[in-house]
């Protein structure tokens, strides 16, 4: 294993190196690694910033919901207001003109009561008033001050602070998973991203290598044909070789320059500057245990909190629908001080207490059945919740299940590629000296080029592929066999409230 390691290590600085010096040309470039690409993509990803946005819009109703529940002050300013009526009075069946001066201030402080959904409420108002009515020919001047304490408080029904609170920070926390699941996902498409560029690359390099191969094929049989020695059949072929091989280094080139615009568009980099990929596809081994798996998948995978807090969603639906056509009462509570008086500082001179107590009640008597049907559809809402929670359950052991049997039979596909390269190249080097004696045609020995070609890039698709089914793993499980340590912290996991 260690060999194997050591020479895949070696044919890796070698590709690199043909890389730098043959393929991607002399303009500067960014050599660019699996760790840096996913440090670039911590902050460059818009898929990334668009959830960390939706995370802060959340964050940001939570938090004005909470401010909401805080003491508000409130001032109210009328500097003037002037008008002049003219009226009926019925009781002496006579018009008459209403003028009326006024100014006035009122200051409110008032406070939710989240406990019991109520509200309690100070009021303060100021004015200056000044009237007169030809119904008398009556004329007044006066100053007042009304001083109120008021408090309003529901009975019989569910406490609407409380629930929509409760909602916005199970959002919050919603979010916050969501936040946590697209890092997840990042990973996984930044690793799916770089080694496609990095196949592409590859593939350029072989094509590069069979394009040279071809050419030195061609100058070849060119030299047997003028000497005689071969049929010119044999050059036509070879002609027929060489333009095929160079069509397949520009068809190369550009998948390998659409692949890095891709890699570079997900990573949120400059599209005009040209990056370079160094990776090393080595893989060895990783004893992965199933049954752990499983069990940390369940333990600790978010999209079964989501599951939840979808159930407490429907849970709370169902609560404001059974508030439909309630039987409910309002308490209004007040008392207060009056004063009046044409001079300022007398105004509680004389002052007038008014007091008042107010008791309602919303009593349904028939709604021809809609609370009933209402609360039906929400309770069968609360099932199909359950119902994907269990489902989710399920699809996780699935998934976690058909990852690690992709992972052991990668591993099997990885022995298969590597003595399947090995076999290429030494049918194409046994039939290349065939083929520089004269006992094999260019069309053959291009079957056996390209089949050498294939070979090379199934072995290191075969270790990519391993590498990306423990990455999914990884994802699946929240499990890192490779460390052996849990991905997620459980803070995670846990509302405001109980951090």
């Amino acid at each position: 294993m260690k060999k194997q390691i050591t020479k895949q290590m070696q044919k890796t600085v070698i590709f690199v190196l043909l890389l730098l010096f043959g393929v991607v040309g002399s303009n500067a470039q960014e050599a660019i690694t699996l760790s840096k690409a996913l440090m670039i993509a911590e902050t460059g990803s818009p898929d990334l910033q668009l959830s960390l946005l939706n995370l802060e819009r959340f964050q940001q109703n939570l938090e004005a919901q909470r401010a909401a529940m805080k003491s508000r002050f409130t001032l109210d300013v009328a500097p003037i207001e002037y008008s002049n009526q003219r009226r009926f009075d019925n009781r002496t069946s006579e018009w008459y003109t209403n003028e009326n001066l006024s100014s006035n201030a009122r200051f409110l402080i008032s406070q939710p009561i989240a406990f019991s959904d109520g509200t309690i409420s100070l009021s303060n108002e100021f004015g200056w008033q000044a009237s007169n009515s030809t119904a008398n020919n009556s004329e007044s001047e006066v100053f007042y001050n009304n001083l109120y304490l008021n408090l309003n408080q529901p009975l019989f029904t569910y406490n609407r602070i409380k629930l929509q609170l409760k909602e916005l920070e199970l959002s919050y926390e919603n979010a916050n998973i969501s936040y946590a699941m697209q890092r997840l996902n990042l990973e996984k498409n930044v690793t799916q991203f770089f080694y496609n560029v990095y196949m592409t690359q590859m593939n350029l390099t072989i094509a590069k290598e069979e394009q040279e191969n071809t050419q030195a094929s061609y100058d070849i049989i060119v030299n047997k044909v003028d000497a005689g020695l071969a049929a010119r059949e044999e050059l036509y072929q070879a002609e027929l070789n060489l333009a095929t091989s160079k069509s397949s280094l520009q068809n190369s080139e550009v998948t390998f320059e659409n692949a890095k615009d891709q890699l570079k568009l997900y990573l949120g980099m400059d599209l005009f500057e040209d990056i370079l990929i160094l990776a090393d596809i080595s893989a060895k081994s990783v004893p992965v245990d199933l049954d752990k798996a499983i069990e940390n998948g369940l333990n600790s995978r978010m999209e079964l909190r989501q599951r939840e807090i979808d159930i407490e969603s429907s849970q709370f639906d169902l609560i404001r629908t059974k508030s439909l056509n309630e039987f409910r009462g309002d308490v209004n509570l007040r008392f207060g001080f009056t004063g009046d008086n044409p001079d300022l500082a007398h105004i509680f001179d004389s002052p007038t207490s008014s007091p008042s107590v107010g008791i309602s009640f919303n009593i349904p008597i028939f709604d021809w059945g809609e609370k009933k049907a209402r609360i039906a559809a929400a309770e069968a809402g609360i099932k199909m919740q359950q119902l994907n929670y269990s489902e989710e359950s399920k699809q996780i052991i699935v998934g976690i299940r058909q990852v690690y049997r992709n992972i052991q039979n990668q591993l099997n596909q990885i022995d298969i590629a590597k003595q399947n390269e090995r076999n290429a190249e030494l049918t194409y080097e046994i039939n290349l000296e065939r083929y520089q004696n004269g006992d094999l045609t260019g069309m053959d020995l291009n079957l056996f080029q390209a089949q050498l070609s294939n070979k090379k890039i199934a072995y290191s698709q075969s270790l990519i592929n391993y590498k990306l089914e423990l990455l999914n793993l990884k994802i699946q499980s929240l499990y890192d066999f490779e460390t052996n340590q849990g991905i997620v912290p459980a803070e995670l996991y846990l509302s405001e409230e109980e951090k």
